[in-house]
């Protein structure tokens, strides 16, 4: 590679800081990659024109982000993430469907940033309880969030929750009573039926998720609801078309069915359709999380109701559950929405799921399972039922998450059987793409002989 010379021009603060944010915006943008060597900090401070101290200590800041290794006389290089092995696969569930680390530390060091800044501009308000819906600059940054994505909201509509899960139950809570029926998928998000075996609801499947099938139960049955995913559908990673959202939209309001759009993944698509909450607003409940674009830990989402009068009752009825979505975390979201940082992560996301479902491609060969063009699960149809059983099972350890097609199903869908692939989480590349080749392996023989390991 050139000698990486960091141009401190646009960076403010210390010159050691200045430094190390350089080499870490170097090595988001892939300007620095993995394994790189730094330069030597004494040939550095000498181009810079700066001592050596200062040099040294921006080396330390970014040892500390854990962008960078030593490695004693050889020098400083870039870590290299795609050859590091995945954290301990006991420490997380690969059952979920988490998002990839953006590259570079990114999520990391964006949030001490965000973190400092609020102890600067919230430190009264963000160690204290607060007002049930969230704090009024949060909500305000999700409403502009929904109104840019082309959902025209304001503060008052909006109501800040303890991340998606959290906003299903108060949306089911507020607006459904035992043993009212809720239309949906043939496979849906596993937190749903949870949801709906727990408060009696009854979950009745569509033959398929479009505006004639939604005609055709609503005259033979009550329909209170409609739940869907409507971008990057979990697990099966369907996308509506602006045209099937349309026609949801208008049965919808003929048969007085209210709309649960749980868009989990819709701030991913860089192009999504128009939200069907936008279409009929005042029937609509439209759920915005930050747990799959960025990262489930931070447990902030954002609810936009039919109404005020709607957001006042969703507020009390996620303050009985949760209490609040974690007032540091929502004030960090809040702080990235204002300044530009939420779509560089959630950029940051995308190219890595990208890069990611590149490999699967090539790995699997892209015509045997379906994937959003920017997500980060596969929808991967299988033989039969005792192969879509046992793959989960004989690829546990390997950091890949598999679950079972049975995991999502309502009824008895009929379908072939299938598991949903996750290429996210804490794996790194090359532990990635070794579990996509054991994978592969398993798939292969599963054609040839059966897969228990003991025969």
């Amino acid at each position: 590679m050139n000698r990486w010379i960091p141009d401190l021009s646009r960076f403010s603060g210390p010159k050691y800081l200045a430094i190390a944010d350089a080499l870490t915006e170097a090595i988001d943008r892939g300007s620095l990659a993995p394994g790189d060597r730094l330069p030597p900090q004494r040939e550095l401070a000498d181009t810079l024109g700066f001592d050596l101290t200062t040099v040294t200590r921006a080396y330390e800041v970014a040892r500390e982000r854990g962008l960078t290794v030593g490695r004693g006389r050889a020098g400083s290089f870039v870590r290299d993430d795609r050859a590091a092995a995945t954290s301990d696969p006991g420490q997380y569930d690969e059952a979920m469907n988490c998002p990839p680390l953006p590259a570079g530390k990114a999520l990391s060091t964006a949030f001490g940033d965000a973190v400092r800044s609020c102890m600067v501009n919230h430190a009264d308000s963000v160690f204290h309880y607060q007002r049930p819906g969230g704090a009024s600059h949060v909500r305000d940054a999700g409403a502009q969030l929904l109104s840019r994505i082309g959902l025209a909201t304001d503060a008052d509509q909006t109501v800040v929750t303890a991340g998606g899960q959290n906003a299903l139950h108060a949306v089911l809570a507020t607006m459904a009573k035992p043993g009212d029926h809720i239309a949906c998928g043939r496979f849906v998000y596993p937190g749903l039926k949870s949801l709906a075996q727990r408060m009696q609801l009854h979950l009745v499947p569509l033959a398929e998720m479009t505006g004639d099938a939604l005609e055709q139960l609503c005259r033979e049955t009550t329909i209170k609801a409609l739940y869907v995913v409507p971008t990057n559908d979990n697990p099966t990673t369907e996308t509506l078309s602006s045209e099937t959202r349309q026609q949801i939209a208008e049965v919808a309001e003929r048969h007085n069915v209210q709309i649960i759009e749980d868009d989990a993944y819709g701030l991913l698509a860089s192009n999504p359709p128009q939200p069907i909450a936008s279409l009929i607003p005042d029937r609509s409940w439209y759920i915005a999380s930050v747990s799959k674009a960025i990262s489930p830990s931070l447990r902030v989402a954002f609810v936009r109701s039919p109404g005020v009068a709607q957001s006042m009752q969703l507020a009390a009825e996620m303050h009985e559950t949760a209490v609040m979505a974690p007032p540091i975390n929502a004030a960090v979201v809040a702080h990235w929405l204002r300044n530009g940082t939420f779509d560089k992560l959630v950029q940051g996301t995308r190219s890595e799921g990208a890069w990611r479902r590149t490999t699967a491609e090539t790995i699997l060969g892209a015509d045997i399972f379906a994937a959003h063009p920017e997500g980060y699960h596969l929808w991967l149809p299988l033989p039969d039922a005792q192969t879509a059983s046992k793959l989960p099972v004989l690829m546990r350890n390997t950091g890949l998450g598999l679950v079972s097609s049975t995991g999502f199903a309502v009824g008895e869908p009929g379908d072939p059987s299938a598991i949903r692939v996750s290429l996210g989480g804490p794996i790194g590349r090359s532990a990635l793409a070794a579990g996509l080749r054991t994978l592969d392996a398993f798939i292969s023989s599963s054609e040839r002989m059966s897969l228990d390991p003991f025969v």
